[in-house]
């Protein structure tokens, strides 16, 4: 045997690669169906957080809620239901501060002749036309003059909502006609203006919403 015969080889002589293994379609399928696996349940843990969050930014937006620890203050001090103060609210100004062309200000849109008849029932002395800005008398004062029409029309909301809207004087013109003729006031039939008749839907519309989106807030 020849010494080339003999000679080892070295480490640079070429290794044949090691053969492939195949995998199997099974395992493939079963790998793509555990990817899928994966990302639903990613989806359903994200949709779970994201869900919520999302529901409530709708809630705010169709139905709006701010101030509400000074809303349940007040609901206490005055008796009044906390619901209809916040959809009082939200049918006057949708919770934003503002002065409509009529010179209403505020969140609950009281006229300055009404803000002052308010001051003078409740013992206001000190109060100024511009406190109405400040959601803290605002909200006291429109949920006072809800108070005393709530009592004058006897716990009648559709009547201290009308005078809200209309004026006290309009709606004992109302009471009275619907009086004369003998049959019992109804909003449809014996408040003549439009507005009105609306404003009152509206309200209590939202004064259930309220009920049912806001309890916790609104200390229902």
């Amino acid at each position: 045997m020849s010494t080339a015969a003999r000679r080892p080889a070295t480490s640079t002589a070429r290794r044949r690669p090691a053969p492939r293994r195949r995998v199997s379609r099974a395992v493939v399928w079963r790998r793509r169906l555990k990817l899928l696996a994966g990302v639903a349940l990613l989806s359903v843990v994200v949709a779970a957080i994201v869900s919520p969050l999302a529901n409530k930014a709708v809630q705010e937006i169709a139905l709006p809620l701010r101030h509400d620890d000074i809303i349940r203050q007040q609901a206490h001090d005055k008796g009044v239901d906390a619901s209809l103060i916040a959809a009082v609210i939200y049918t006057e100004s949708h919770f934003r501060d503002q002065t409509s062309r009529a010179g209403a200000k505020g969140l609950m849109q009281l006229m300055p002749a009404t803000a002052d008849y308010i001051a003078r029932l409740s013992g206001g002395t000190a109060f100024e036309q511009g406190d109405l800005a400040t959601p803290q008398i605002n909200i006291a004062y429109g949920s006072y003059y809800l108070h005393y029409l709530l009592k004058k029309y006897r716990g009648s909301e559709v009547l201290a909502l009308a005078a809200y809207n209309g004026g006290e004087g309009k709606v004992d013109e109302w009471l009275a006609g619907a009086a004369a003729q003998g049959e019992s006031f109804d909003v449809a039939r014996h408040i003549p203006f439009r507005e009105t008749r609306e404003y009152v839907t509206k309200v209590l519309t939202a004064q259930k919403q309220y009920r049912e989106q806001y309890p916790k807030e609104l200390g229902l």
